[in-house]
């Protein structure tokens, strides 16, 4: 099937060069003047011919046009409009410069889709993040933060205050494939997910896919999170950073070889636990995090880049436990052109993330990781000026380290141990079409065919009737089952593989210049999962692959959406319905063990998850109050029937709510830009509780009392909502001098909301009776900001 759909999409290349052959084309590079930075998502209009391109990542594009005179227009928002008028006689290599519309200092601003353009590409359920000179985004604790404002979109919620990750359309955090650069980023959070990992000073571009995903990613089922860090200035040396009262940073970026070569690096530090120390508080909480990237352009078809990360959080409750957690990658790449319409890159990369957790009162010490070294090499090829292919292959290599376990101490009664390694492969080939059919109709269309091989060296338990997990009738729970034998698999031997055909489609029907409606679907496939309990004692991350019992989960999604521009792009509104249904999700059975689990099959089962929901979004892109208010009205649900008919499942094989389901979700997120020295931000956030277990009742057992529970997530939260504001004076908005600062004032949770992170049920030691506890995290905080450039 995969091979008759590719073999039609090269008739389709070989037709449509023929047709290409009686026209030229016009392809170049865009950059920034200041710093030759390339631009991502730079739209390049040819009024007299009514056609358009995007930028690539690398700021690439290729129009084909018949022979003759042309205006090109050029626009991005935080760029002044470029208009040129240019002689096109044969094929020609057009480069063009952008002058930024102001010297402040860059942040990260949500980019609004303002021109028509953005109304007639099939591209939905995306929004876009882009590196802008102008303020829009309010700051918490005198940083603008990425993760801060994706949860500000539609569809996107995190699971509770001080959780790490986020959650897209009712979709699991590790459904979420997270890039920076092109590498796997495992944990987004730092210091309980209240700051990101993503340094704003050094991130160009960025993009969140929830639906209508390219055929060019794979291997989650939620969304796709794309990030790409700047290049550096290859013309001219200058720093960026900021002195905050938990954290500082610092960005050094400059030429190698001017116009020719450029480095830029950027780190981040926090000390708030240096003052914890002086205070005699025995708890700390921490981070770094490092960020580089290096370029060299060989000629003009020829450039490579270097790029890296390291992050690590620490945290130590020196009476109860310490843990500590990074990311950490690197990543080679080398683009080259082959001629004006042929675009190629290849990418070798190798990702690691570590988890560690020292518990004092059991004297464990754990430590768990996970590496991949991934290879990509895909190809963009303009066919003509109504047609562009991509296709590539995609391959990664994973090592598992489920556990290696250690005792704190001498007086531990934790015995050392090393959990079996795992190992895999995922591979991948794709090929995609953005073609525009006629003047109202546009499609994107494709396929993805990814391979999972699971191989040795390992020891797997075989179950008799291959189940691992074992159903007591007389006790009406799950316990874990006994292994029957043992099969020992050779290093590099097969152990089992899987194989998906991934189908991609969007398309948009233009009403006018100003509105259209906008459908897609996509299948994904995920053939690795983060086994989390959030229940126990600590929340744990450990990342496992699919196997003969942990089955790859497999997502499909429909959206339908309307898209609109009124008063001349002064506001748009946006709104999408989806549906998704995911297969073989896995499921914990009752009192699940993660901790030093050495057999994860024996208390896991597989079940299946839905979500659907209605995503609206008003935005206001232009004056002196600019902002958008997002509502998301959905319901995510799991269900674990029992395997057979004398089994219940899970909450007896009914539906219940996902632990990430929030019915209403509301944001409003506003920029007042108050005087030339002064501007103002706020975001508000609502949103129904968390689901929750809660017990229904006691009973006494050889004196103790022990609580019995509902059905699964039957009960809320309370409802999360806060406010955040954040005002930033520029002490001199025009100066033309190199040294520019603003001071940042913000106040997080300004109205001083205890939101339960969870609910604590215990009975009252001088009444008897049960009583239930809130436990919140964050308090109102304050923080003030000196940010600089120079």
């Amino acid at each position: 099937m995969i091979y008759k759909a590719i073999y039609s999409l090269l008739l389709i290349i070989i037709s449509c060069r023929v047709y290409s052959q009686e026209r030229v084309t016009l392809s170049g590079t865009i950059t920034m003047k200041t710093s030759t930075e390339t631009i991502i998502g730079a739209s390049i209009f040819i009024p007299e011919a009514k056609i358009s391109a995007i930028t690539n990542t690398y700021g690439f594009y290729s129009i084909t046009l018949p022979k003759g005179e042309y205006t090109i227009v050029v626009s991005c928002v935080g760029f002044e409009t470029l208009e040129e008028h240019i002689v096109l006689p044969a094929n020609l290599r057009k480069n063009l410069s952008m002058a930024e519309k102001s010297k402040t200092l860059d942040e990260v601003v949500v980019k609004y889709n303002s021109a028509a353009s953005n109304i007639r590409k099939p591209e939905m359920s995306v929004n876009k993040l882009s590196i802008a000179t102008i303020k829009k985004m309010p700051a918490v604790m005198g940083e603008v933060d990425i993760l801060r404002a994706i949860l500000q979109l539609p569809g996107v919620a995190n699971a509770q205050e001080g959780s790490t990750g986020f959650n897209v359309r009712g979709g699991s955090v590790d459904g979420n494939l997270i890039l920076l650069d092109e590498a796997v980023v495992y944990n987004t959070s730092h210091l309980f997910g209240f700051l990101s990992v993503f340094n704003a000073d050094i991130i160009k571009d960025l993009k969140l896919y929830k639906g209508g995903i390219p055929a060019n990613f794979g291997g989650r089922t939620s969304a796709v999170l794309d990030i790409y860090q700047k290049e550096g200035n290859n013309r001219e040396y200058h720093l960026t950073g900021g002195i905050g009262a938990v954290s500082s940073r610092l960005l050094a970026e400059g030429p190698i070889v001017k116009d020719k070569s450029s480095f830029v690096v950027a780190g981040r530090t926090s000390y708030a636990h240096l003052f914890l120390k002086l205070a005699d508080n025995p708890n700390t909480i921490s981070f770094y995090d490092l960020n580089a990237k290096l370029n060299y352009r060989i000629n003009d078809n020829n450039r490579i880049f270097a790029s890296g990360y390291f992050g690590k959080d620490k945290m130590d409750f020196s009476n109860f436990f310490r843990n500590d957690y990074g990311n950490s990658f690197i990543n080679l790449r080398w683009n080259h052109l082959f001629s004006e319409k042929f675009f190629s890159n290849v990418s070798i990369i190798y990702s690691k993330y570590d988890y560690g957790l020292k518990i004092n009162y059991i004297g464990l010490d754990w430590v768990s990781d996970i590496r991949n070294y991934n290879f990509k090499y895909y190809y963009t090829q303009h066919l003509s000026d109504k047609l562009a292919l991509n296709y590539g292959i995609n391959a990664i290599y994973y090592q598992f380290n489920p556990g290696t376990i250690k005792p704190i101490d001498a007086t531990s009664a934790i015995n050392p141990d090393q959990i079996e390694k795992k190992y895999a492969w995922e591979n991948a080939l794709y090929i995609s079409a953005e073609q525009q059919l006629t003047e109202k109709i546009s499609l994107t269309y494709g396929l993805r065919y990814s391979y999972f091989l699971r191989t040795g060296e390992q020891h797997v338990n075989n179950y008799a009737g291959n189940q691992p997990v074992f159903f007591n009738p007389q006790l009406q729970i799950y316990e874990a089952g006994t292994p029957t034998g043992i099969t020992y698999y050779n290093k590099n031997q097969k152990i089992i593989d899987f194989g998906n055909i991934e189908p991609r489609l969007a398309v948009s029907y233009a009403l006018n210049n100003d509105q259209s409606v906008k459908a897609s679907y996509n299948r994904m496939s995920q053939y690795i999962h983060l086994i989390s309990n959030t229940a126990s004692v600590s929340p744990l991350d450990i990342w496992a692959p699919s196997d003969q019992y942990l089955k790859p989960e497999t997502l499909d999604q429909v959206a339908l959406g309307y898209f609109s521009n009124f008063r001349n792009g002064k506001y748009s509104v946006e709104t999408e319905m989806f549906y998704k249904k995911t297969k073989n999700k896995a499921d914990y059975i009752d009192g699940a063990e993660l901790i030093a689990q050495k057999a994860i099959e024996q208390v896991m089962l597989n079940g299946e998850a839905r979500a659907y929901g209605l995503e609206v979004m008003l935005k206001k892109n232009t004056g002196r109050l600019t902002g958008w208010l997002s509502y998301t009205l959905s319901k995510a649900e799991q269900r674990t029937p029992g395997r057979n008919a004398a089994e219940p499942g899970i909450n007896n094989g009914q539906w219940y709510r996902a632990n990430y389901d929030k019915t209403h979700n509301l944001s409003l997120t506003a920029a007042y830009q108050l005087a030339k020295k002064w501007s103002l931000g706020g975001i508000f956030t609502y949103q129904t509780g968390k689901a929750a277990t809660f017990p229904t009742g006691k009973y006494q057992y050889q004196g103790i009392t022990i609580a019995n529970y509902g059905e699964r997530n039957g009960n809320s939260l309370p409802a999360y909502h806060h406010l955040d504001v954040s005002a930033t004076y520029t002490p001199k908005p025009d100066s033309k001098k190199r040294w520019k600062s603003e001071w940042v004032f913000s106040i997080y949770n300004a109205y001083g909301r205890n939101n339960a992170a969870a609910l604590m049920f215990e009975q009252n030691r001088e009444t008897g009776l049960s009583e239930a506890k809130r436990i919140s995290i964050f308090g109102i905080i304050p923080g003030v900001t000196y940010n600089f450039k120079f």
